[in-house]
């Protein structure tokens, strides 16, 4: 599944559109790396989201492609803040 598609899916960023926009100006990383909207999610997978002076981490649980609301947190799971190496 595409990396937009999946934050508004599992409900991280409400619309595709913002999570798009996230993707090109760099603030959205897949595996410690800066990700393209139209990259490959997959359970396993690291997502990192630059919102202001925060960061939020979530490790991919399961992709499906619809999902009810309440079900939308199962898909993932936070990280703790990453340390400073």
């Amino acid at each position: 599944m595409r990396l937009d598609k999946y934050l508004k899916i599992s409900r991280l960023i409400k619309r595709r559109t913002v999570a798009n926009e996230a993707c090109d100006n760099g603030r959205v990383t897949l595996n410690g790396r800066v990700a393209r909207a139209s990259a490959e999610v997959k359970p396993g997978d690291i997502i990192g989201i630059a919102f202001g002076n925060r960061e939020t981490r979530v490790e991919v649980l399961a992709v499906q492609e619809n999902v009810r609301k309440e079900a939308a947190s199962e898909l993932f799971r936070y990280l703790p803040a990453s340390e400073e190496q």
